[in-house]
């Protein structure tokens, strides 16, 4: 078990009135649909992790915009303080899965809520009017 909370990133990417979306494969939060993401390595920045975890998880590039929001995920074996970014994906081809992602999509909005996603997604979306249905 991790001494101290762990750094997080995740990539908010919306393209065409989709979302860009994982299924987890391992973890906390495996079988639920989350942005790509992941922890934040010794020596990396922030945007650099987002795109790093962007292209880990997805297999498309980016750039990473501004800062959404952040938020911390407790649990038995875990405390992630997580950033999430708008992040431009240049081409916004297929998703392919990949490192810890079982399934990769791109989701339309009005279809997101209807998801089995990560505790707080829907909400941190909604508030910030990428989604407009949270139920």
């Amino acid at each position: 078990m991790p001494e101290g909370p762990e750094v997080c990133v995740g990539a908010i990417a919306v393209y065409d009135e989709r979302l860009l979306l994982v299924r987890r494969g391992r973890g906390p939060a495996a079988g639920r649909w989350s942005v790509p993401g992941g922890r934040v390595q010794w020596g990396e920045t922030l945007a650099e992790a987002v795109v790093r975890e962007l292209a880990e998880e997805t297999g498309l590039e980016g750039v990473c915009e501004g800062l959404v929001d952040w938020v911390e995920r407790v649990g038995a074996n875990h405390h992630f303080v997580i950033f999430d970014f708008m992040v431009q994906v240049l081409v916004p081809a297929t998703p392919r899965a990949g490192d810890d992602a079982a399934e990769a999509a791109w989701v339309p909005l009005d279809q997101v809520a209807d998801l089995m996603l990560v505790e707080g997604l829907a909400e941190l979306l909604h508030a910030h009017g990428i989604l407009e249905v949270i139920a």
